[in-house]
């Protein structure tokens, strides 16, 4: 059977009115798709509708078989034990019973044909590396990247014929991530994953594109997509640039016929006073001359039209992802000079570690959940252990005052610019003109990103040392760009605690140091 998931006429409007979908309406097969867009487009809500999470105003969702759905923001009672939140705990107490003598048909009808119901998960655990776990174990015992990969166990041993999976690799590290990307592999269904994890997404077999409301698909994974959308764009710009000179033609054509019309009109009426033609005569010539420059005006004008709608299609097709262009001289820092040194520095285990980081380095902080990467980053920061100006950007992005506006922010981390400086500063990161006087907390996630990372990068002193973890989560593919971007003119030394390996190596990255809780050591790149 051919397994897919369909959406027709939907439409959705949150309890405010802001309406998300109108119309929207596509077919998702029996492939591995990808699903892409800016945060705020609506990719895990339209997940949601189709699990059934939210209910639409209109339209229908059609899902050919039995559906499995992993949430973003899963969260299981940790009260739990292991086999509980798998849901075959009420099979496996079948199964003791009747091995006990109570063959009760009640029984019989919860085993069905589950008999093998043990061997089962603990194979599924063991492929996604969840082995030593245990059926019997608590939840609680759990880190949370264990959590999630146990959720998509319990969705496989349904064995779902259509997966919905809602960025599934945030908060995982290497080894889960790539226990997650086997599972994907080897799903066979109609699988629709949102992720903006590039790696993932190179394993698809089709990406859609959610942008204002619709889906539109291209074949192939995220490298092939980018590709198609690059030479799109490239198409739209040109039919931009024609348009825009087909707008200048038709204003300027529209100008000379009105001039043409008034010269006209003024000979005319010359001659007339001049009594070189009758009354009668030249009041017909005057009004037939109006109706012909009305007609000839009327013309022009829906040239004009037509050309400015043309214009408006053209602009329409173009993406609005726009990339950060800044200048940071002030954040170089000469190669042999030391920018931090630790010695014997002591982990949170107890273990005693040594780091020296000299120059312009970019280092990548990797080592499994749970070893201590975000603790070893916040007791440098917060003994001011570095040797030069630094800063940091913690996961949760709360450096910045909601009460306040983005420039606000700003003016309290670099007192000495002027405010218009200030101003001109961040128009390189996107927020231009009043968009630098909104108010922090009501930033969408990828704006208030972005306006913590210009606070930082803009502060005074400039910092030459940039601390960032884990800056690519929750992140959509255009915000990730856009820290490309910025971290692209930023010549200080970096670290940088991450699990997002394609975009360490797109960075730069120049040392690979690995940490777990005995030690802290160098690595081959990954």
């Amino acid at each position: 059977m051919s397994y897919s998931l369909s959406c027709t006429d939907l439409f959705f409007a949150w309890p405010d009115g802001d309406v998300l979908f109108d119309g929207l309406t596509f077919v998702a097969g029996p492939v591995r798709s990808g699903l892409v867009g800016r945060n705020g487009a609506g990719k895990s809500t339209l997940l949601r509708l189709i699990a059934g999470r939210l209910t639409p105003q209109r339209g229908t969702i059609r899902v050919s078989g039995e559906l499995g759905y992993l949430p973003q923001d899963l969260t299981l009672d940790t009260s739990l034990r292991v086999d509980q939140a798998l849901g075959i705990e009420a099979v496996r107490r079948a199964i003791t019973a009747i091995e006990s003598g109570d063959a009760s048909e009640e029984n019989f009808a919860v085993i069905g044909d589950d008999w093998d119901v043990d061997e089962r998960a603990e194979a599924l655990l063991g492929k996604l590396g969840l082995g030593a776990i245990g059926l019997d174990r608590s939840v609680g015992e759990l880190s949370g990247g264990e959590t999630i990969l146990l959720g998509l166990a319990a969705e496989l041993l349904r064995r779902p014929d259509v997966l919905l999976l809602d960025e599934p690799t945030n908060n995982l590290d290497l080894r889960a991530r790539r226990h997650l990307y086997d599972a994907v592999d080897q799903f066979r269904g109609a699988l629709v994953i949102v992720s903006h994890d590039r790696e993932l997404l190179d394993r698809v077999d089709q990406i859609g594109d959610l942008r204002k409301g619709e889906v539109t698909w291209y074949g192939g994974n995220l490298t092939a997509y980018e590709e198609a959308v690059a030479i799109e764009q490239e198409a739209a710009e040109r039919m931009v640039r024609a348009a825009e000179a087909d707008v200048r033609k038709q204003k300027r054509d529209l100008v000379e016929a009105r001039m043409k019309m008034d010269q006209r009109r003024a000979r005319g009426q010359r001659a007339f006073e001049q009594g070189g033609i009758p009354k009668i005569i030249a009041g017909g010539l005057k009004r037939s001359a109006q109706v012909s420059a009305g007609k000839h005006l009327g013309m022009q004008s829906e040239r004009l039209d037509s050309a400015q709608e043309a214009l408006a299609d053209a602009e329409d097709k173009v993406h609005d992802d726009e990339t950060i262009r800044v200048d940071l001289p002030q954040t170089a820092v000469p190669a042999g000079r030391v920018v931090l040194r630790l010695v014997e520095h002591e982990l949170r285990t107890g273990a005693r570690v040594d780091l020296e980081i000299r120059g312009p380095e970019r280092i990548a902080l990797t080592g499994p959940n749970g070893a201590g990467k975000t603790t070893l980053l916040q007791s440098i920061v917060d003994g001011s252990l570095p040797a030069v100006p630094f800063r940091y950007l913690p996961q949760r992005l709360d450096l910045l005052r909601d009460s306040l506006s983005i420039v606000d922010n700003l003016a309290l981390l670099a007192p000495g610019r002027e405010n218009q400086e200030r101003r001109s500063r961040l128009a390189r990161f996107l927020f231009r003109g009043r968009a630098a006087d909104q108010l922090v907390s009501t930033l969408s996630g990828g704006e208030r990103f972005r306006a913590t990372l210009a606070a930082l990068l803009l502060a005074e002193p400039p910092p030459q040392l940039l601390m960032l973890d884990e800056p690519t989560n929750n992140l959509d593919l255009s915000s990730v760009a856009q820290l490309k971007d910025a971290l692209a003119s930023y010549s200080g030394a970096l670290v940088i605690a991450s699990h997002d390996v394609p975009f360490l190596r797109e960075i730069g990255i120049t040392r690979w140091v690995e940490l777990t809780p005995e030690t802290l050591t160098d690595i081959e790149p990954l």
